[in-house]
């Protein structure tokens, strides 16, 4: 995939293999077949280094990589990672443009060789609210990867999980204002299938970087019965073993979906 991936600021790492020795505490019989990531804390970062904002944001990219490659050595199914909410639109304009070029950059930089890593992308949310170009460069990576089998890596980008659900609830009105859906015909198969993340298994494992412990919006569906981990640690600091270290937590966990064992 990459020649180098960086797993923090000032460190990379080969992709793993099994027999890697990151992996060593791995239980591979409980491994979870979906992770979102919760990538929090770019600002806090920069700050505490004394830096500007945007030089965290560039900081969690070289963090994204190490991470995907972790994953991919991991063999999970999916890999969802929440870059850009409906909210972040709240944020200075400054902040916001650097954010579209950087997300712009990432795809110009990393498209290749994730596609021939076997990588599928996928970007969550509308597309509409983003640049033009960008809206552009989303489409051609979806294109370029929608039949690689490899893991799905879902992008979240002008996201929010309501937002998601009501454009569900109007799909939904508009097949049944049209006479091609009944009432008794909608169940949770016909919203998952309406879902950004239509075909991918509901999410194991919520893991968020920086100390807080909500889920600000995210997945709101996905996640009704996932496992939630939570760090301290800004995301620009997270690694592949604190990545592994999340798993071997998730492995520890007794997951009962409402009943008894």
């Amino acid at each position: 995939m990459w020649k180098k991936i960086f797993g923090s600021v000032d460190a990379y790492k080969e992709i793993p293999g099994r027999d890697d020795p990151l992996f060593a505490p791995i239980n591979w019989d409980r491994l979870p077949r979906h992770v979102a990531v919760i990538m929090d804390g770019n600002g806090r970062w920069a700050k505490g280094q004394g830096l500007i904002r945007t030089a965290g944001h560039k900081a969690g990219v070289k963090t994204l990589k190490g991470i995907l490659s972790t994953a991919i050595g991991l063999g999970l199914d999916a890999l969802t990672v929440y870059a850009f909410s409906t909210e972040n639109w709240k944020r200075p304009t400054a902040e916001v443009d650097f954010l579209m070029k950087l997300f712009a950059e990432y795809l110009a930089k990393e498209l290749e060789e994730m596609h021939n890593d076997n990588v599928r992308i996928r970007f969550l949310g509308k597309k509409e609210g983003m640049p033009k170009s960008l809206q552009r460069q989303m489409e051609e990576a979806e294109r370029l990867m929608e039949h690689n089998t490899g893991i799905h890596f879902n992008v979240a980008a002008n996201y929010g999980g309501q937002d998601e659900l009501l454009r569900v609830m109007q799909s939904v009105a508009a097949k049944a204002a049209a006479g091609s859906l009944k009432p008794e015909e909608v169940d949770a198969g016909l919203v998952e299938s309406l879902l950004d993340t239509s075909g991918d298994p509901p999410v194991d494992l919520m893991i968020r970087t920086s100390g807080d412990q909500r889920l600000s919006n995210f997945l709101l569906w996905q996640s009704a019965y996932a496992e939630f981990y939570f760090t301290e640690k800004n995301w620009p600091e997270f690694t592949p073993a604190d990545f592994v270290a999340a798993m071997t937590d998730f492995a520890k966990r007794d997951r009962r979906f409402g009943g008894l064992k």
